[in-house]
């Protein structure tokens, strides 16, 4: 089955210990569906400007991710600057530009709206309710959020949980939504606003999974090199759904190696800068190290 992804196609300047980009491909939305594209047929919403290099529409294509939701208007495409010290969990915003960004509200396209399987990537929930509305039910939903939305939208966020199946968030968002320090805590706080499921990142040390009939931890992949962390949460969760997308049947065993594929993608995503790593992965580099990833967390 396909997916359809809606949020941020942005162009990125990246500092790390490690090197730097200018004008990268980046992205909520083109991270999370790339990721998502080696398991099946994504649908990409989004807005870019003018400015938005033809070669990366050529790569998002290239990856069997069909393009006709990517609104291409006059003006700027959205971009952030980020820098991060050793401290890789932590980055430092030096710059937000919405641009184009700042009055997305998309239109789905008519033959997208009977996606069974949905991703609402990092985006105001103003709109992510907006593409609810347009769609026929999805089968499955699943929502990202960030701070700023916790702190500056969340009666509308509120509204998004209570209309997704899973919702991923990463520690310090669970706190801060729940007010709990403790994460068991905060999510049983966030299950109880309506998602089945929720789904704590916690960056080098892993994640968590919580449902009110189960919890699943699985470690962090290990790794030798590591260049940019940025968007390893969205790879992360388009791999997550990519996997369940290509199931038969969705129960807790598939749920626990679904996070397990996305940890192994987001591995990938950080041993480069932009999406340049997952430009030169297979699926069978993706398997051997998902077979790998098994015998080091089996006991």
């Amino acid at each position: 089955m396909s997916i359809l992804v809606v949020g941020t196609v942005a162009l990125d300047n990246v500092t790390t210990p490690f090197g730097k980009v200018k004008n990268a491909l980046g992205g909520s939305a083109t991270y999370s569906a790339v990721s998502a594209s080696f398991f099946g047929k994504v649908k990409l919403v989004g807005i870019v400007g003018k400015d938005f290099p033809r070669q990366f529409i050529s790569f998002l294509i290239s990856h069997n991710i069909d393009t006709n939701g990517l609104d291409i208007a006059r003006g700027k495409t959205f971009s952030w600057s980020g820098k991060y010290t050793f401290d890789l969990n932590n980055p430092q915003t030096l710059k937000t530009e919405l641009n184009l960004l700042a009055r997305f509200n998309p239109n789905i396209p008519e033959e997208y709206k009977k996606e069974r399987f949905l991703f609402l990537a990092n985006i105001d929930p103003h709109v992510q309710l907006s593409v609810l509305k347009q769609l026929y039910r999805p089968k499955l939903v699943v929502a990202d959020t960030m701070n700023y939305w916790i702190e500056h939208e969340k009666k509308a966020l509120k509204k998004v949980m209570q209309k997704s199946d899973i919702l991923v968030v990463n520690d310090a968002e669970a706190r801060e939504f729940s007010g709990e320090s403790n994460l068991l805590k905060a999510a049983k706080a966030l299950l109880a606003h309506g998602p089945l499921l929720v789904i704590i990142k916690r960056g080098e040390h892993g994640c968590s999974l919580f449902s009110p009939s189960f919890t699943f931890h699985i470690p962090a992949y290990l790794l030798e090199d590591l260049a940019d962390p940025t968007g390893a949460g969205d790879t992360f969760a388009g791999g997550f759904l990519g996997y369940l997308a290509s199931c038969s049947r969705i129960n807790e065993g598939t749920f626990k190696k679904a996070i397990a594929y996305g940890t192994i993608m987001a591995s990938f995503v950080v041993e480069d800068f932009s999406l340049n790593r997952l430009k030169k992965i297979t699926k069978k580099d993706i398997q051997a190290r998902f077979i790998h990833f098994r015998k080091m967390t089996r006991f």
